[in-house]
This record gives structure tokens, sequence and C-alpha cells, in this order.
């Protein structure tokens, strides 16, 4: 009986990994809304983990605009949770701070500024855990890149100075992501370069996409790069 028992314990944590593995899978299919479930299901930091993932990328990719602002939220809480089950899980702190910053989008303007705090403070918890999380180092970018935009960065310490380095950072680190040179792209047509945005996008495009989302973002790339005038 005790060899019993010891076998399940010795299998339980590679029951769980292959459980994540399985909502993982379905979130690199497309399956957005199927991968939410699964991960509220497995209830582990990794799995709420990836139940937010799949949340914001259904409200990014496949919601109608009327869903998109409950699926971003949905992706908010199910952070928090994982972050109640692992204070030190960083992608617990990169999935809130994913979400609070497209929910800063449908809330007032009040009410949105006041996130930019919050999503700061989770972006820098995330490269604090992990130095070398690309995503945050992204999403850090743009958090300069959206307030000096709004005219309000210097209420907050944003800095346009570091938004290329931080893009450039994530890049070395992730040279096949193809979201990054995405949003890459999109930040320097807003800033005139359109030359430069041109480029990004075209390396964008040259790379194979792997999951669901690079397809996604490889049509957002056509789309953003033939409205450059």
């Amino acid at each position: 009986m005790k060899g019993l028992v010891l076998s399940l314990v010795l299998l339980l944590p590679l029951a769980l990994a292959q459980n994540a593995g399985a909502v993982e899978k379905l979130v690199d299919e497309g399956k957005f809304q199927e991968a939410y479930e699964a991960g509220l299901r497995l209830g582990s930091a990794e799995g709420l983990v990836l139940a937010a993932k799949a949340a914001s990328y259904y409200a990014g990719y496949q919601a109608k605009d009327s869903e998109k602002a409950d699926w971003f939220g949905r992706a908010e809480a199910a952070a928090r949770r994982a972050i109640q089950a692992d204070s030190n899980n960083a992608e617990a702190y990169f999935e809130l701070a994913r979400a609070q910053g497209r929910l800063s989008q449908y809330r007032g303007i009040l009410e949105s500024l006041g996130l930019a705090s919050s999503i700061k403070d989770n972006l820098d918890r995330t490269l604090r855990l992990n130095p070398r999380h690309a995503g945050a180092k992204v999403a850090l970018a743009l958090w300069h890149h959206s307030l000096i935009s709004k005219n309000v960065g210097w209420l907050y310490g944003a800095n346009g100075n570091v938004i290329v380095p931080l893009f450039n950072e994530a890049i070395q680190l992730e040279p096949q992501t193809i979201i990054h040179k995405v949003e890459l792209a999109g930040v320097l047509a807003a800033q005139g370069k359109k030359e430069d945005a041109r480029k990004q996008y075209e390396a964008a495009l040259s790379i194979a996409p792997k999951t669901a989302a690079d397809r996604f973002d490889q049509e957002r790339a056509r789309r953003e790069m033939a409205a450059l005038r």
C-alpha cells in the first residue's frame, strides 16, 4: 500500500504537467475558449495563467467587439487567481498586466489612467522574477509609448528613449517571435518611421507561423503594412 501511495505522489506532478501541456496545446491551436475553461478546471497557478492567456487571446483575436471587455475581464480575474496560487509566478503578473492594458481601452479615462501604475508595477514584478521575459519587455515598451502618445507620460515617468531599446532586447531574446516585430512596426509607424516599420512587418511575415496566434499576428502585419502611406 505504501508503495502505491508513493507511486501516486510521484506521478501527480507528471499528470499536472500533462494537463497543463494539453491546455497549452489548445491555446496554440486557437481553441481559446476551450483552453480558458480547461485552465480554470486545472486550478493550479500554471493552469490559471493559461486560462488568462487564452481569455486575452480570445478577446484580442476572435471575440466580437461587444464581448471583448468581458473576456479581458475574465483574463484579469484568472491572472489574479494565479497570483494568489503562486505569488512568485512571473507569467501570472505578465498576464495580469496584459489584461489590464487591454481593459484600459474599454474604461473611462480616469480609470484607464489609474490602471497605468498597476500595469507598470506588474510588468516590473514580471521582470524582477524573470529578467529575460521578452513579452514583458515589449509590453513595457508599449506602456511608455502609449502614455507618451497620450501626452501624460510625464505623470508616470514614461521615457521615450527606452522604447526601441526594450524592443531590441526582446527581439534579441526571441528573434522568431512574430508579435514582437509587429508591435515594434506599429510603434515605428506611429512615430512616422514608415520604412523602418515596413522592414519590421516584412520580417514578421518572413517567419513561419507555429501557432494560431502567430497566424493572427501575421494577418495584422499584412493589414497594417498595406495601410502604410
